[in-house]
């Protein structure tokens, strides 16, 4: 008899021990149907990748959406709207969504920016950006005349900052006194660069500077020699913008092939 009790006692404990994983598979039981664990783990994931800390509690919120949409799920189902077309037209589009973001970070995954484009990148940039930074003000003006005049007030005394306030077009610049701040000169329009390059430190251009925009007084305030970012320091901006133009070309290319009639 002590050996049959505790032959079931065994058998007993085994089935438990089979049975919990089957219980740990699944988040909850809504109306007699179980909740998989996975649709948990799925939102989870989405967060991470969205660079989301996943805490405690945020795992608690987590379970407590997944309950409530089988909950609002059950009840779609119930009404039978799971036939209607609006529905069906709507998982097709999110059929699409979902294939196509596998798609891409299937890509992604299997064609890594490497250090060595990274580096590659980084030096073009570093050579289109080296070289000299100009801290450059100016007074933009709708005419010549208006232009020359003000160039006049600069000879016989009048403060820049103050005329750039009060007459500048520029709304940036010309409420910080005309004030440009640290550039690479060929960010300008070419007219302007070139009378800015001719400059001397502290020096305004003696005759008005025409272009798109209208009339320049320009003024070099200072020079320096360009400060460029460390490698390691944008290294990940590098790298992203590298990975979205891979990702792109490879959509170009996707487009090409494709016979559309």
């Amino acid at each position: 008899m002590k050996q049959k009790l505790l032959s079931g006692l065994v058998a007993a404990a085994m089935l438990g021990a089979l049975a919990l994983p089957a219980v740990a598979q699944n988040i909850a039981v809504v109306n007699g149907k179980p909740v998989p664990k996975e649709r948990a783990d799925a939102l989870k994931q989405q967060l991470e990748r969205s660079g989301r800390p996943v805490t405690p509690e945020v795992e608690q919120q987590i379970k407590e959406e997944v309950i409530a949409r089988e909950v609002f799920m059950q009840e779609a189902q119930k009404r039978g709207l799971e036939a209607s077309a609006d529905y069906k037209a709507q998982m097709e589009l999110a059929r699409q969504a979902i294939l196509i973001r596998e798609l891409f970070a299937d890509y992604q995954k299997k064609h890594p920016v490497t250090d060595e484009e990274i580096k590659a990148e980084y030096d073009k940039f570093a050579a289109a950006n080296a070289g000299k930074e100009y801290k450059a003000s100016h007074i933009l003006v709708e005419k010549e005349d208006e232009a020359k005049a003000i160039i006049a007030q600069l000879k016989k005394g009048g403060k820049f900052d103050e005329i750039a306030k009060k007459q500048s077009k520029d709304p940036g610049s010309g409420a910080r006194g005309g004030d440009l701040g640290w550039a690479n000169p060929s960010s300008y329009v070419p007219e302007f660069t070139e009378a800015l390059i001719k400059l001397d430190k502290g020096k305004v251009t003696q005759t008005p500077v025409k272009s798109q925009f209208g009339w320049h007084v320009i003024r070099l305030d200072d020079t320096r020699e360009a400060e460029l970012p460390k490698l390691e320091d944008v290294k990940p901006q590098v790298a992203q913008q590298l990975q979205q133009q891979k990702l792109m070309k490879f959509q170009e290319e996707l487009r090409a092939k494709a016979k559309v009639e």
